[in-house]
């Protein structure tokens, strides 16, 4: 746990003027449980979650608990003296894959104010073979149980897969964290912490045209949609922030400011965040893209 200790309490380099420390940290205790334990309990609950995967897919909830389990300290048995939880790692796995088949914006497109869609994955130049081949180790195939139903399963192509693993627990500890449910006033604040670039807003009620025609296909139905005659060529902030987070969650239902948008498909909503951002890039500056996720060495 010496590794562990370093990690849990000093900062990382960020790619901003200051460092950052690290909000949460999860730790597997598929591997001497005991000891995590332990060790969990001398950093305190508020900065290590010790975490236990489980197969199988939880789009509501993808981490739940914390459930109180018995520890082992100094040889004495301490009852409930740990909080675990519990993560569904094919929830996440799921995620993580689809983040990497995002489409990034070419060098001409960002020349004219395009950003990188929300949960890029962006690697830095330094990154080594072998950790680009745990991070892609598994496949997401369909299998038949003996009763003959049909269940996807997360299977390995090859044996070490401790990257992709430690993506889905950094993943799960930003669930435990609370980042999924941050407003855009707490992403912000945590900016001006590192002195990022602060992101590009658009003021409260104010709303920005789009910069050209909607494909027909992507035209949203439902509550508060185009088919009950709202005016769709204008959007908010708070729309943005809505949209984003739905296709984060991977769900095509939008619901902001008292009214619901169902979207056709996944690429739909993706194609409404992206106008909006580049209408927002016409008149200010890019938005930054916050989140942990298309697949690059970093060469760009």
């Amino acid at each position: 746990m010496v590794g562990a200790d370093r990690a849990a309490g000093p900062v990382l380099a960020a790619r901003a003027r200051r460092a950052a420390q690290i909000a949460r940290l999860a730790i597997d205790t598929g591997y001497e449980a005991p000891a995590v334990y332990s060790w969990s309990r001398a950093q305190g609950a508020a900065q290590v979650s010790p975490v236990k995967g489980v197969e199988g897919f939880n789009r509501s909830s993808p981490v739940s608990g914390p459930t109180f389990v018995d520890a082992t300290e100094g040889g004495k048995r301490l009852r409930r003296g740990a909080r675990l939880w519990t993560v569904a790692v094919s929830t996440f796995k799921a995620e993580t894959y689809r983040f990497l088949r995002l489409a990034r914006p070419t060098d001409e497109e960002m020349a004219d104010g395009a950003a990188f869609p929300p949960g890029s994955v962006h690697l830095p130049h330094w990154v080594e073979n072998e950790w680009l081949k745990q991070f892609v180790a598994e496949q997401l195939v369909t299998v038949r149980t003996k009763r003959g139903f049909a269940r996807l399963e997360w299977q390995k192509l090859r044996e070490r897969n401790e990257a992709l693993d430690c993506r889905v627990y950094a993943r799960a500890a930003a669930w435990i964290a609370g980042a999924d449910r941050w407003p855009d006033e707490k992403w912000r604040d945590l900016e001006d912490q590192l002195g990022a670039a602060p992101p590009t807003a658009i003021p409260p009620g104010r709303s920005i045209g789009r910069d050209r025609p909607r494909r027909a296909s992507a035209a949203p139905t439902g509550s508060g949609g185009a088919e009950d005659g709202s005016d769709m060529t204008d959007w908010t902030e708070t729309e943005l922030s809505a949209l984003r987070r739905a296709y984060a969650s991977g769900t095509t239902r939008v619901s902001y400011d008292g009214k619901s948008v169902d979207y056709g498909s996944a690429e739909d909503l993706l194609a409404r965040i992206r106008t909006i951002e580049r209408a927002i890039a016409g008149t200010t500056r890019p938005l930054p893209v916050a989140g942990l996720a298309g697949f690059s060495r970093g060469d760009r």
